[in-house]
């Protein structure tokens, strides 16, 4: 083999290196993924049972139902449609009906949304920008200019 044959093939088993580490790369990333989603725009979307996704939204009033133990069961809404969800664990101090609120976790097989996480609005002037960013788009919640 000639010097430049094996500089050659050096460079060639770099580049296979690269590609396969990249390739490794976004195919997990492409299983952590979440997808947002506001609760209207679940009834176009093709989400399956068991799928992870964020659902946002504003807890619906009237909704919360704490259940036996750290159970507790509630309603994400944007105002046009709602979603159950049922969560297991401790909530955030700031979470109350009518605030801000991301829930990740799946569809159960009985259409209840099955939450593992769940993440409350900061204080009054803040929003999580997905949730603002839906809800903003609805005309349904409009940013203070107090400081």
């Amino acid at each position: 083999m000639t010097r430049k044959q094996k500089r050659l093939s050096v460079i060639v088993a770099g580049l296979a290196f690269l590609a396969a580490a990249a390739g490794l790369t976004f195919y997990a990333l492409g299983q952590k993924a979440s997808y947002f989603y506001m609760p209207a725009e679940l009834a176009t979307a093709s989400v399956q049972p068991g799928q992870r996704i964020r659902l946002g939204g504003l807890v619906e009033n009237g909704t919360v139902v704490r259940g036996s133990g750290a159970t507790v069961a509630f309603s994400v809404t944007d105002t046009q449609k709602s979603v159950k969800v049922t969560y297991t664990g401790i909530l955030p101090d700031l979470f109350r009906e009518g605030q801000g609120v991301i829930t990740e976790g799946a569809f159960g097989p009985d259409g209840v949304f099955v939450a593992d996480s769940v993440l409350a609005k900061h204080d009054e002037r803040y929003m999580p920008k997905e949730v603002a960013d839906g809800l903003k788009a609805k005309g349904v919640w409009v940013e203070s200019k107090s400081q």
